[in-house]
This record gives C-alpha cells, sequence and structure tokens, in this order.
C-alpha cells in the first residue's frame, strides 16, 4: 500500500455502551485518518477509549454512528476481506496456557499457514527479541505475568501484517523489554507496515511518528509529537533542589500562579509556565532550601509531550495539593526495611540471591527490574506474603521470621490491581479494613471520617467500591492502606493506568507521608515515576545490581553523545553492563 493512501479511516466515529440513563459515551465523534508506513500512537488513560477503537478497526465491534474504512474496505460490511492481513495483539496476552511457548507459537504459525523456512526465521527472531527462548518446552500457564506478556506479543507479531494494532504492547514492561519491542515495530513500520501502538505512557507518544490523543472518547490532540510540544518552547525549566526538600517544593510551586505544572525528577523540580507568565522567583520556590543551595536558579529545558497533555488538561489556577497526614511525624531509630541476603528458591530455580539493602525511616525507596528479575519476589518477601528461602528481613523493627504478622501491622500495603470489595460501598470497605487492622470503634470512626475528609471521598461514601472511576478506586485502596497509620507503605505498582494529573496529586500525598516519617517501598514501570524517589535498587537476574539516587545512577552514564542520560538510559545500561560483565566472566 502506499504511504499516501490511509490505511485506516476513522469519519465521525462514535460508540456507546449501556442503554438509558447509563448510556456511555466511549468514542464521541472521531475523525482521523491513519498512515502505511507510520506509528501512530493512540495516546491516553485508561478509560478514553484507546481499545474501544482498536476493537472497532479490527472489525470486532460495529461503531453506532459514523465509518470506518481499513485497508480500502468497510469494517462493518467488508470484514474478512482485510482481517487476514492485520494483526492484534489485545491487552491481555491471549496465550494458551496449557500448550508450551513452542506449541503457542506454531499454532499461530499454522494459522498463516508459514512453511518451515518462515517459521525457522520468524520463531528464531522472537525467542530472541522476548528472551523466551530458554522456556520454549514451558507450559505457558507456567510463565510470569510479564512472560505470558511477552509471548503474546511474539504471537501478534509472528506474522507480517500490512495493519498491526498493540493494545497496550508495554504495560507493565520494563524499559530494556520496552526498548527491543520498539525497535522491532519501527522496523515493521519501516518496511510499509500501518502500526498503531495504544498507550499510557506519553514518553512513548514522542517516539510515534504521529498521536491521536484521547480523553473521556473525545479526540484531544493530533498530529507530529515535535508539533505538539513545541507550543510549550520557553515554558519549561528545572530548578535544581537539594535532597529532603523537593516536596514542599512542589507543593510550593503548585499553588504559584505562573505554574501550571510542577513535578519532581530526581534532585531538581520540573516546572512548566502559563502561557504569558513570567517565570517565578526561584528563591521563593526553593523557600527554606534556598539557604542551603547556591543561587537556586531556572534552568530552561526541552518541552515533552507530558508537559503538553498536562497544561493542555489544567485549567484556571490549580488547587492546593492534598496533604495527607495530621502533623505528626513518626519517630523512628535505624533501618525501617532491612534486607540481609534474601534468597529464594523455587524448585531448582533460584528467583532472588543474596539481596542486602536498607531503607531509612522516612525514605522513598523504588524497587525496578525486568520482568521475571526478582524484584516481585523481593517485594512480596519483604512484605511478608512470602518466605525467604535464606536470609532474613526486619520491617518496621520486626524480625520477619519470627512474628510476621506483628510486622504487618505496622506496614500498608497496596497491590497493582484494585483488590478492595468491588461490591461493598467505599464506607463499608474502610470499616471492614478498620475491623481487620484491629481499631476499636471510636478509633475507627475517627480514623474513616478523617480519611474520607482528607482522600476527598466524602461524595463518593455510600457508592459502590466497583462503580467508581479509577482515579476514586486509588484513593480508596490508598487510604484503605493507611487507615491503621502504618510506618511503613507498600505500593506495588500503584499508578498503572492513571492519567498523569492523578499521578501528580498520588504522588503529592505520598511525598507528604514520606515527610512525617512514612516509609515507602515501591515499584514501579514508569521511569518518569521513579524520579520521585530518593533512592532506587536495580534487581536483575535475582540480584541487586545497582542502587543510589536517581541523579547518580544518570551520572554515570553520562557520555559526549550523550551529555544528559534518562533514568530509562541508565537503567538499560545497567543491565547492558551487568550482561558484558557476565560473559566477560564466563569466557575467562
Amino acid at each position: 500500500m502506499s504511504a499516501e493512501v490511509p490505511a485506516v479511516v476513522l469519519k465521525g466515529v462514535t460508540k456507546r455502551f449501556g442503554s438509558g440513563s447509563a448510556t456511555v459515551a466511549a468514542l464521541d465523534d472521531l475523525s482521523a485518518e491513519i498512515q502505511a508506513g507510520q506509528i501512530t500512537g493512540l495516546v491516553g488513560p485508561d478509560g478514553a477509549g484507546k481499545t474501544t477503537l482498536l476493537r472497532l478497526v479490527a472489525g470486532l465491534l460495529r461503531p453506532d454512528a459514523g465509518s470506518i474504512g481499513v485497508l480500502g474496505h468497510d469494517s462493518v460490511t467488508e470484514v474478512a476481506a482485510f482481517q487476514h492481513d492485520i494483526g492484534y495483539m489485545p491487552q491481555r496476552s491471549g496465550v494458551y496456557e496449557d500448550l508450551t511457548v513452542g506449541e503457542n507459537l506454531r499454532l499461530y504459525a499454522d494459522l498463516h499457514e508459514f512453511d518451515a523456512a518462515a517459521r525457522r526465521e520468524r520463531f528464531a527472531a522472537l525467542l530472541d527479541f522476548t528472551r523466551l527462548a530458554p522456556f520454549v518446552d514451558r507450559l505457558a500457564g507456567q510463565l510470569s505475568g510479564g512472560m505470558k506478556q511477552k509471548l503474546g506479543r511474539a504471537s501478534a507479531l509472528l506474522a507480517k501484517p500490512r495493519l498491526l494494532l498493540l493494545d497496550e504492547p508495554s504495560a507493565g514492561v520494563d524499559p530494556a523489554s520496552r526498548r527491543e519491542l520498539w525497535r522491532m515495530v519501527t522496523a515493521m513500520a519501516g518496511e510499509g507496515v500501518a502500526v498503531v501502538w495504544s498507550t499510557a505512557y506519553l514518553d512513548e507518544a514522542e517516539r510515534c511518528d504521529r498521536f491521536l490523543l484521547l480523553q473521556e472518547g473525545r479526540l484531544l490532540a493530533s498530529g507530529t509529537p515535535a508539533s505538539f510540544t513545541e507550543r510549550l518552547r520557553g515554558r519549561t525549566f528545572l530548578l535544581d533542589l537539594p535532597p529532603g526538600s523537593r516536596h514542599r517544593a512542589q507543593r510550593r510551586a503548585a499553588r504559584h500562579p505562573a505554574i501550571v505544572d510542577a513535578t519532581i525528577q530526581g534532585s531538581s523540580l520540573r516546572l512548566v509556565l502559563r502561557e504569558s507568565h513570567p517565570p517565578p522567583d526561584p528563591i521563593a520556590l526553593a523557600g527554606e532550601a534556598a539557604d542551603s543551595t547556591a543561587s537556586p536558579a531556572l534552568r530552561a529545558v526541552k518541552p515533552r509531550f507530558e508537559d503538553a497533555f498536562v497544561s493542555l488538561l489544567q485549567s484556571g489556577t490549580p488547587s492546593a495539593p492534598p496533604e495527607t497526614g495530621e502533623g505528626t511525624v513518626l519517630e523512628a531509630d535505624g533501618a525501617a526495611i532491612e534486607a540481609r541476603g534474601l534468597t529464594r528458591d523455587f524448585g531448582s530455580f533460584r528467583a532472588v540471591d543474596d539481596v542486602t539493602f536498607t531503607v531509612a525511616p522516612g525514605e522513598i525507596f523504588g524497587l525496578l527490574g525486568p520482568n521475571g528479575a526478582g524484584k516481585s519476589t523481593t517485594f512480596r518477601m519483604l512484605c511478608g506474603l512470602l518466605e525467604p528461602s535464606a536470609g532474613g528481613a526486619r520491617v518496621a523493627g520486626i524480625d520477619l521470621a519470627h512474628a510476621r504478622a506483628a510486622a504487618r501491622e505496622r506496614i500498608g500495603y497496596m497491590s497493582q490491581r484494585f483488590s478492595l470489595y468491588g461490591n461493598l460501598s467505599v464506607n463499608d470497605n474502610l470499616q471492614f479494613f478498620g475491623g481487620v487492622y484491629g481499631l476499636a470503634r471510636r478509633q475507627r470512626a475517627e480514623r474513616i471520617a478523617w480519611t474520607l475528609k482528607s482522600f476527598e471521598l466524602e461524595p463518593v461514601a455510600g457508592a459502590e467500591a466497583g462503580s467508581l472511576p479509577l482515579g476514586f478506586k486509588q484513593r480508596l485502596a490508598l487510604a484503605c492502606a493507611l487507615l491503621h497509620e502504618p510506618r511503613g507503605l507498600f505500593l506495588d505498582e500503584p499508578t498503572s493506568g492513571v492519567d498523569p494529573l492523578m499521578r501528580r496529586a498520588f504522588w503529592q500525598r505520598i511525598g507528604a507521608l514520606a515527610e512525617r516519617g512514612v516509609t515507602i517501598l515501591v515499584t514501579s514501570h514508569f521511569m518518569d515515576e521513579a524520579e520521585y524517589c530518593d533512592r532506587l535498587g536495580i534487581v536483575y537476574a535475582g540480584r541487586m545490581i545497582a542502587s543510589g539516587r536517581p541523579d547518580e545512577l544518570k551520572r554515570r552514564f553520562v557520555t559526549a553523545e550523550l551529555p544528559e542520560p534518562t533514568l530509562e538510559d541508565a537503567f538499560v545500561a545497567l543491565i547492558h553492563q551487568h550482561d558484558s560483565e557476565r560473559a566477560a566472566q564466563a569466557a575467562a
């Protein structure tokens, strides 16, 4: 197909779900074109309409209004004419769990009628890309969640379609794997394939040739990433700050009338100014930190896609960032979290090998690592959810080997997926967890009243938790985890699928908690989110291969070609460095 002829043409597309007063417009009068030989980013948070649009283009749903042309055919009346020419990877892995990795690939190869030579070529490339070659004979049902996702991607990429639809293919995937996926997809686009890449990661939008930005079913913006961010030129700055002052400075900046967005980026504050507003006084923004900083100054930096997106969503003067806490500062001596030679075996497989680190009271510590590296296993052992095979851990002063239940009473836990009771109201969930944590009736009532007010849940106190929008669900989950005033808070991928404004509010709450002395241990695949952490630990191949402040890790990989490496650059470089060192040792 010629690059000048659109692969997909959307005209006034509308799709509704429900009926009567409960009708919801998943897509509302959307018109756009998707070109062959390009990667088009379908960008937006959960609930924006991305999955609905992909299913409509794939011919799995019919629009209620408007029309969709796919590879020159109508998506409703001529589905059979184009379905063999498209590849579609849904959000869920779509693997057959009772088949091995190899059998899953052979099944898809049979469906596409691959000959033996084509199978060898594609299998070798995809197994190398996904790093699944050592597991080719393992049942898919026995793979980790991340490895199942990789197998699903391999199956979707097996054939080389004319149109490739990817529904959040990098969700929950580490930066190294994301880069490998991008290399493969970019190569396919270079061969003329039209690629639609759905994502909630705004940094990924900058890698696309063009983008469609959706919000609540409507097309908010479209075009090239460069044209979208260009309008912010001269309005984005960094303010360097000493350790321990970032969260207070962020709240101060968010209240400033000239600032539309303020986020933490390592030891700096990233600021986006409102149009036609002069830059604020950096000394006033730094506050008390200015006394320990030599002439704080604003440094102009290149705007990012996320800067432009947030400035588009923000209107008027932003409200004061939420405060979490009642002014009480928790006192603690020594390490709040301590891992000593943590090791965990699953049969003959060693998932975690001699991991040692400490986290200070009031510190935000990020645990990062590729899928299958042992990060989640380490996290679960420190939560008291999994017993180590060797080594030990102390949390909030309690040895998990001797008093695991007592330690759990001192920590709060928020899982990646919403794990509260969806058929209970917000208030009933809080009542239930207050009882689980052993709060007396009067104390429970006081804590619930404070929680409803502090987390702005009073308007939905009587609503079923399962019916809440994602942002309210996230607030409720965090509120339940904090109900018993824990000394430590364990967050497992806490902002997956949440839009940037909700993520900012969430991290402002976390920063306020850390200032009160609450210790935070968090796992995340958002590299910009990891910048909020005071320190990071990189887990790979079961071992802790690096730790330090975000800026320290980035400075290790400064070169003439890469004068300002990102945290993702540092993460990928650390993985490659470790692999090179192990290969050299093996060859010696």
